[in-house]
């Protein structure tokens, strides 16, 4: 049996499947039957590729600094090639746009200044990075072909199809390189990642969506009966939209909470150590600011400030709350422009304008050490949905002519207020979350952290207003005992998942079960995660359900966040199994062989 060429644990560079880029992996084995090679990519990708698409490091490096062919005669740069019908021509057509670099910079000779092509579909794309990126080239078509000229930061890629036919791409000029900053050359690569929420096109649609229905909720719920026989709800004139005091409160509320965030109260923690190594570290107060935004509003009540404000202008906090959330992330796509190479976020950088300021292009968006997105995710939204609830109760009293608030509005504002108050007690938590870890901060966050989040999620209150729905006592008790199963299971799996993210080799999880993997990392098939593959969806879903109970079953507009809840857990359900079967390979597939079910025990 001939030995394999490239023994087990070597590093080399694999061309990544249906394109012609190349990236550093590591040999995991060698299958004699099919003469492929198992290799795992910096992101964990576990893929089987054969001896022809990979190449030693050594080989790679000579190859990516061999001179290519000098064009035969003169051209202008900006002239594009042609398709031919035969494979020398194209070959001859992509050699011939291009040029050597200029002999006054011989940097520029030896640095390797390729972009990432673009597969037909457009589904892929990459983050460019200083210390978790390969250099990446065309890969050689004949030996005619080793390197793609350049000319002025234009250059020619060739895309290998499935079929053996061969396509030149055009690739769009390189941009200026700035002082200090990184060149392709000095980078390393990581594998395309395939776009979110159904692509350009669904980010468009989504853009449109979401505040569209925003809109609809709040007239629907507005009116005497909300019933979905009365859709659509009348839409008011134009001026009722609009109301500068309700922008000024929007701002004035935001700026609290901003001068509370930078206060040096609080513990600093860490955050999860980016691809670059790097680990940022954020003020984790948010207790505290909620212990004194419920101070301030104490000492409004007290100065007979009328609260139920936010009651009777719902609609226009809402268009002021969209208006901040739509300027912040015109902001942030403008600011990422500038963002370096190891700043950026792998979801949101597409390539397309749309998709990536719906998606957010930079991680960690910072202004001196204020951290964008940690702030929204956590702050004015996430406590403004307790003051909004705090606020309807005060309405419901005012237009029922309560001297307390009903028991199903007591039921809704205590169970929303646990939730709200345990994530930010655990504020740590939220580290260790797609969202903080993964996500760019762009349309959807800011727009979910500041419209979403204290607009939708208080709509059993503001139903309750109008429509009170009393309680007997044994549905009291049951409606709080399914709350605190929920809130148990949604804790304590949130609390294993965090802890071992933050250290597996804790003492605490010498007794659990695990499945290691080829990155590195160790599945948790123990405790919750050992009952189904998402208990803290499953906990979610069960104080969902309980927030949606007070309101009574005469209309379907407070069920709207259960509704809700299910379809975005099936979504990240769906997200979260592709993403991780791609990363941890054959690991997963043991665990879903371990785990069966993924939220509900027994049914789903």
């Amino acid at each position: 049996m001939p030995l394999p060429k490239y023994p087990t644990g070597d590093t080399v560079m694999g061309r990544w499947p249906g394109s012609s880029l190349y990236y550093e992996v590591k040999v995991l084995g060698y299958d004699s039957r099919s003469r492929l090679y198992t290799v795992i990519y910096k992101d964990g990708t576990e893929l089987e590729l054969k001896e022809q698409d990979i190449m030693s490091l050594a080989g790679f490096q000579a190859r990516s600094r061999s001179p290519g062919r000098r064009r035969s005669r003169s051209r202008s740069p900006a002239r594009t090639t042609r398709r031919s019908s035969s494979r020398a021509a194209a070959a001859a057509a992509a050699i011939a746009d291009g040029a050597t670099p200029s002999r006054k910079d011989p940097k520029q000779r030896d640095a390797l200044e390729t972009r990432p092509t673009e597969n037909n579909s457009n589904d892929k794309h990459e983050q460019k990075d200083e210390k978790s990126m390969a250099p990446r080239v065309s890969e050689p078509e004949n030996k005619e072909e080793a390197q793609p000229e350049r000319s002025q930061g234009r250059y020619n890629l060739r895309r290998r199809k499935d079929d053996g036919d061969v396509e030149t791409v055009n690739a769009k000029p390189e941009p200026k390189q700035q002082p200090g900053a990184t060149t392709l050359a000095a980078a390393w690569a990581t594998p395309p990642v395939p776009l979110d929420f159904g692509g350009k096109l669904g980010a468009f649609f989504w853009l449109l969506f979401l505040p569209a229905w925003v809109l609809f909720l709040i007239l629907q719920v507005n009116q005497e009966d909300p019933s979905l026989t009365n859709f659509p709800p009348p839409f008011p004139p134009l001026e009722t939209f609009w109301d500068l005091r309700a922008l000024g409160f929007v701002l004035l509320w935001i700026l609290l909470q901003a001068l509370l965030y930078i206060l040096p109260i609080g513990k600093l923690s860490d955050g999860v150590p980016l691809r670059s190594g790097e680990t940022l570290r954020y003020r984790t107060n948010g207790f505290f600011a909620f212990a004194v935004s419920a101070a301030v509003v104490a000492a409004a009540m007290y100065l007979d400030v009328d609260l139920t404000y936010i009651h009777s202008h719902f609609l226009q906090l809402a268009v002021a709350s969209f208006l901040v959330s739509l300027l912040l992330s015109v902001y942030l796509f403008v600011r990422a422009r500038s963002a370096g190479l190891g700043e950026l976020a792998l979801g949101g950088n597409s390539g397309n304008v749309v998709y990536d300021f719906f998606k957010g292009r930079e991680l960690n968006p910072r202004i001196k050490g204020f951290d964008l997105k940690f702030f929204c995710e956590m702050r004015p939204g996430l406590i403004g949905w307790c003051l909004i609830n705090f606020a309807m109760a005060l309405a419901e009293m005012k237009h029922q002519g309560l001297e307390t608030p009903s028991s199903s509005m007591i039921l809704v504002n205590v169970f929303q207020l646990l939730y709200v108050i345990d994530g930010l007690w655990n504020e740590e938590a939220i580290l260790t979350t797609m969202d903080l870890m993964h996500d760019g901060f762009g349309f959807m966050l800011a727009f979910g952290d500041l419209v979403w989040v204290p607009f939708t999620y208080t709509l059993q209150a503001y139903y309750l207003v109008d429509h009170p729905n009393p309680l007997s006592l044994p549905v009291l008790f049951a409606i709080v005992v399914l709350k605190l199963v929920g809130f148990y299971i949604f804790r304590k799996s949130n609390s294993e998942k965090n802890a071992f993210r933050r250290n597996p080799s804790d003492p605490r999880f010498s007794h659990m079960k695990t499945i290691p993997t080829a990155t590195g990392k160790s599945l948790l098939v123990s405790g919750w995660w050992g009952v189904v593959r998402h208990p803290n969806y499953l906990g979610d879903l069960l104080m969902a359900l309980a927030w949606s109970l007070p309101c009574g079953f005469r209309h379907l507009l407070p069920w709207y966040y259960m509704i809700y809840f299910i379809i975005l857990l099936v979504h990240r359900d769906s997200r979260d199994m592709s993403d991780c079967r791609r990363k941890y390979g054959s690991a997963w597939d043991e665990y879903c062989r371990t785990v069966r079910y993924r939220i509900i025990p027994r049914v789903y």
